[in-house]
């Protein structure tokens, strides 16, 4: 199969994509990726014909679901799902030694400087729409399956192709919209409007949805099934103001389709180094140990990411590199100015093992950070902060605060007493307090990678690969919080919300959530989990569509989003960073400007794509509101074939 998989990767990555024109800005892609080719999905080459040619086509398109969290290989930092928070109010870029740290999005954003993996979300998320019009475009030609399995192989294609076009509605708004392999070369495309193409979309998900097969009558688990398709169908439902069909899927998905909430511990239970940092069991532990994820016990997983450690599809994560305050360092010292945290293999003499932190925790630089919000307001329901709530929670090891840490220096006068910010006479202990002091969700970042945990003289643990979640039931109970929010119906919406936070041992429970009070729960929940950035755009969109107000009292209209949304207002008001005039890094400011919430186009494709003008969005160098675009799918369906 493997061989197969490399040589159906080879056939379609021969076919040209949106994205290469913009490659040569993101120094991570391949060899393949770096030519400055025309705009084309034109496919030269001989296309499968087999099964099992198929299978591998569908295996590249689920594999490729990862990426977005991944990377499409190993990488050391810049996690694509980072670029994601990094323009939320949830977290903010913190590497400061990088005189390129992108902090400063409002000026910085353009269509020729697209930072961070911004590039990436465009050119792979077009990387995996062909992927999924390959299957659509050939499978008729594979012989020997009868119209229910290839409406099967058909089924998943959508999916595939309608979750990456829900991305880019909601990334980067009106873009080219592609249904097929063409026959010839293509380099005159034009920009579909968003609201055409999630109307295609949703008509595609609600055919997928009666095609693909429930999980329990699949044999395996990493495949796209119908609730997987449901999940996004309900997105798909919210995006385009259909709420009462979105609470319908959703009453199917929660009550009829075989899922639960995990409300107890199941599976193994993992506490990794218990003489440093023991772990409580807990619902919550155990639900996000990698190892639990696609075990059959695990009733709340709609869909998972296969990413095994030591197999040819594990990617390595590197999460807490990534994701952890940078401790091993000279700026974070004890109040008699020895080093506070010190990373030491067991030969060293002054190892102790019930401070191994860089083994109980991991080794971290903090490419992103949270914002305060994050690691203490969020945390406050009904002006309380609610102690119980096992997603916050150092008393069971889920949550970890700098204060928990010990000064494990055997020399210091202070060792072993609980790391502080301040000495006794108020002087900082911390030169760098945006990247070596903050507070993270340990059960979430901890991923364990045995190669460098289980050496004792390893100094290194950087965090390994592990399966994920790309759906699970927790969310579908929030989407629908959502859509009843969206129907008036607020006491609906408060017992969903409030299911999440009696599985997560809440005492604080709301009475009548706001908007806010929802995506607030989502970002306790699914932190990591889901596109960030995206759902807030989709959110606002939505609203706008509602006429709802927010939890400020705001109403917004969905041609006024580029100018004020419900995403902006939520940086406006929770990120103690962007545009707040406080903090600056290597002379660059938090920045976000209200545009943001549309990223620009690469420039690299409106110059590839030849014959026709692509549209910019309003914000960003290039924008002409003379530009013409398809005002619905079937336009731009027919005009595929076209190119001259």
């Amino acid at each position: 199969m493997k061989k197969k998989q490399n040589n159906i990767i080879k056939k379609v990555s021969t076919a040209l994509f949106i994205g290469a024109g913009i490659a040569m800005t993101f120094a991570g892609c391949k060899k393949t990726f770096l030519q400055p080719e025309p705009l084309s999905f034109f496919e030269p080459g001989e296309t499968f014909t087999t099964k099992s040619g198929l299978d591998a086509a569908v295996a590249i398109a689920d594999r490729h679901l990862r990426s977005y969290w991944t990377s499409s290989s190993y990488i050391d930092l810049g996690l694509p799902i980072s670029t994601e928070y990094m323009f939320t109010e949830l977290n903010v870029a913190s590497k400061t030694d990088d005189g390129n740290i992108f902090t400063d999005m409002a000026t910085r954003l353009t269509p020729t400087d697209m930072p961070e993996r911004v590039p990436y979300f465009w050119g792979e998320t077009y990387n995996g729409i062909k992927y999924a019009n390959t299957i659509l475009t050939f499978i008729d030609g594979v012989q020997g399956l009868d119209d229910a399995t290839k409406n099967q192989y058909k089924g998943r294609a959508l999916f595939h192709r309608s979750f990456r076009y829900l991305a880019l509605c909601f990334q980067f708004k009106d873009v080219p919209f592609v249904t097929k392999i063409v026959s010839v070369p293509k380099v005159n495309y034009r920009s579909t409007k968003r609201e055409a193409i999630l109307q295609k979309i949703t008509e595609d998900m609600e055919q997928a949805v009666q095609w693909v097969p429930d999980q329990k009558d699949m044999t395996l688990r990493g495949l796209v099934n119908k609730g997987a398709c449901r999940q996004l169908l309900i997105k798909c439902y919210l995006a385009t103001g259909q709420f009462d069909k979105a609470i319908a899927q959703a009453d199917l998905l929660i009550n009829s389709s075989g899922y639960s909430l995990a409300m107890n511990n199941f599976g193994n239970f993992y506490n990794p180094y218990p003489t440093t940092w023991p772990i409580t069991r807990n619902v919550i532990w155990d639900l996000h140990r990698p190892e639990n994820k696609s075990i059959g016990a695990n009733t709340e997983a709609i869909m998972i990411m296969p990413n095994r450690n030591a197999t040819d599809m594990g990617i390595k994560m590197n999460t807490m590199r990534n994701w952890l305050p940078f401790l091993d360092n000279i700026g974070l010292t004890t109040p008699d100015a020895k080093q506070a945290i010190r990373f030491l293999p067991a030969a060293n003499s002054s190892y102790r093992a019930n401070l191994d932190y860089v083994h109980a925790i991991g080794r971290g630089i903090a490419h992103i950070r949270p914002t305060y919000f994050a690691q203490k307001s969020l945390w406050y329901v009904n002006g309380l902060n609610d102690a119980g709530d096992l997603r916050h929670s150092t008393a069971t090891g889920n949550w970890f605060e700098m204060e928990s840490l010990k000064y494990n220096d055997p020399t210091s006068t202070s060792f072993g007493q609980n790391v502080r910010l301040r000495n006794t006479s108020g002087a900082l202990l911390c030169t760098d307090t945006i990247r070596s002091y903050f507070s993270w969700p340990h059960y979430k970042y901890y991923i364990e990678d045995p190669i460098e945990s289980l050496n004792p003289n390893e100094v290194n643990h950087r965090g390994g690969a592990g399966d994920l979640y790309l759906y699970r039931l927790a969310e579908t109970y929030l989407l629908r919080a959502e859509a009843k929010f969206y129907k008036g119906d607020i006491a609906g919406a408060t017992a969903d919300v409030n299911k999440i936070r009696e599985r997560a041992k809440c005492t604080q429970m709301y009475t009548a959530v706001t908007i806010g009070d929802i995506m607030n729960e989502r970002a306790r929940e699914l932190n990591m989990e889901e596109w960030r950035f995206t759902e807030l755009s989709r959110v606002s969109y939505s609203l706008a569509l509602s006429g709802k107000a927010d939890e400020w009292g705001n109403t917004y209209t969905v041609d006024n989003l580029v100018q004020n949304s419900y995403w902006y207002q939520r940086i406006q008001h929770y990120s103690d960073f962007y545009n707040k005039g406080k903090v600056q890094v290597r002379g660059r400011s938090y920045t976000m400007a209200p545009h943001n919430i549309n990223w620009p186009i690469p420039n690299g494709s409106i110059q590839s794509n030849g014959g026709a003008q692509l549209w910019q969005n309003q914000g960003y160098t290039g924008y002409n509101a003379s530009i013409k675009r398809w005002e619905t799918w079937q336009e731009a369906v027919a005009d595929e074939d076209v190119t001259n």
